[in-house]
């Protein structure tokens, strides 16, 4: 039964469109990231990254480097659309926004994430057997059809995204329009739809929409009665997304995403009617299936485990953050504050100076430092180091206010900590970190 579900053929159009649609997003993301300076603000200019903690190898390169290398992802962003070298293209744009991806967290968006699973995903699909230059050039290769796993590897992977998105939102600063209504109050002046987003019809319909879309979207597209009107309201979703907050392809990339959703024939007539429309429905076991399934199930057991895990760690994850990210926990917080840095000498103890941020971190990463565990003790860490190049060894201690959905500010960080003495903890959460608890 698992073998005819899996392995059965099925027309391989709404892959390929995909494909060129997914290629085309990807090189504008990556020219675009150029363009609009966010290649500079992020990369170039900062003299300190905050990196994935552990990975402290990937490091932005020298000078102009990451022009280059965001000119060269989008150069295999044109090769995926074309599909030239297709698999090796897409494993290179991979592995490329892999390295974008842990190299800085000041631009930290889930949204990176789902791509880099996309990319991974895309790597393993077929996705350049028709309508690509490696065909053209090698006839050999062209294939009209599919296994059925690539269209529901995409739509299982894309279900628990939205589900765990919609479970999110079940919170108190969600629900009383808290979350909506300080969202909104940073678009005001925006020209014809500003004051209408700061209504409290707006705020509410926000609110119950956005739990509502997630939850639903993936059955509504699912059945056929309801695909149509689910198509057209993703549509207003996703470009109300892409016009108020502003974030980049990923509306672009879920409206495409659509055309697995659509019946195959409809797809067909619309997008590739010259291509000639597989109908066998073959069963065809292939090698590899001994190591799919086992892989199948190792994947998505992790994506369906990751973002549970905060639930086994103490503390609000809204508070501490440990169990934040990778979990599908999309604009559900906003979080402001400030930090103090200070430094003493171990050597000369109870004298302390205060560091000033300005003279290391940009705008962008004062805003993360000042709200982030992280973000702070790995500041901490490059402080310590800083100061080990000119022989000294010290201390760093914090003292901090944040405030989570405007409440009232508390303190994160215990201020008598030295946070250059201290390790992370990958798996659980850092005693530093106060929790509300035990304020």
């Amino acid at each position: 039964m698992i073998n005819r579900w899996l392995f059965t053929q099925i027309d391989n159009s709404a892959l390929i469109i995909f494909r060129v649609f997914f290629g085309f997003l990807i090189t504008a993301e990556s020219f675009g990231a150029i363009l609009t300076g966010w290649v500079r603000r992020t990369l170039v200019e900062p003299q300190f990254t905050f990196n994935f903690i552990g990975l402290d190898f990937l490091q932005p390169l020298p000078g102009n480097g990451m022009y280059y290398y965001f000119a060269l992802m989008g150069i295999f962003g044109i090769f995926i659309m074309i599909g030239f070298k297709y698999r090796w293209s897409m494993i290179a744009y991979t592995m490329l926004w892999a390295g974008v991806y842990y190299m800085q967290k000041s631009s930290y968006n889930n949204h990176y994430y789902l791509l880099l699973l996309l990319c991974i995903l895309m790597s393993s699909l077929p996705a350049g057997n028709y309508f690509s230059v490696d065909v053209k050039k090698n006839p050999a290769l062209k294939r009209i059809s599919m296994p059925r796993w690539c269209v529901l590897f995409i739509i299982i992977q894309l279900w628990i995204v939205y589900t765990y998105a919609s479970v999110a939102k079940l919170y108190p600063d969600w629900l009383d329009y808290t979350v909506a209504k300080n969202l909104m109050l940073s678009r005001a002046n925006y020209p014809i739809v500003g004051e209408l987003l700061q209504q409290h019809w707006s705020h509410v319909s926000i609110t119950y929409f956005g739990i509502l879309f997630d939850l639903l979207i993936i059955p509504l597209l699912l059945w056929r009665r309801t695909r149509l009107t689910a198509f057209i309201i993703s549509i207003f979703f996703h470009l109300f997304n892409s016009i108020v907050f502003q974030i980049g392809i990923f509306p672009y990339l879920s409206l495409a995403f659509t055309v697995f959703f659509f019946s195959k024939e409809r797809i067909h007539r619309l997008f590739m009617p010259k291509k000639e429309f597989y109908t066998t429905n073959e069963l065809i076991i292939p090698s590899y299936r001994k190591f799919l399934i086992p892989a199948l199930t190792i994947w998505f057991m992790i994506q369906l485990a990751l973002p549970i895990r905060h639930w086994f760690i103490p503390g609000d994850v809204l508070w501490t953050e440990e169990g934040h990210k990778l979990s599908w926990r999309m604009m559900l917080r906003g979080r402001s504050g400030f930090t103090n840095f200070y430094v003493e000498d171990k050597d000369n103890p109870g004298k302390r100076q205060k560091i000033d941020k300005n003279q290391y971190l940009s705008k962008k990463q004062r805003r993360l430092v000042n709200t982030k565990p992280d973000a702070i003790w790995q500041f901490a860490q490059f402080l310590k180091e800083e100061q080990l190049k000119e022989g000294k060894n010290i201390a760093v201690y914090v003292r901090s206010n944040v405030s989570v959905n405007g409440k009232k500010s508390k303190v994160l960080i215990d201020p008598d900590t030295d946070l250059a003495s201290v390790g992370w903890n990958y798996f659980t959460t850092n005693p530093w970190v106060i929790k509300y608890d035990e304020e």
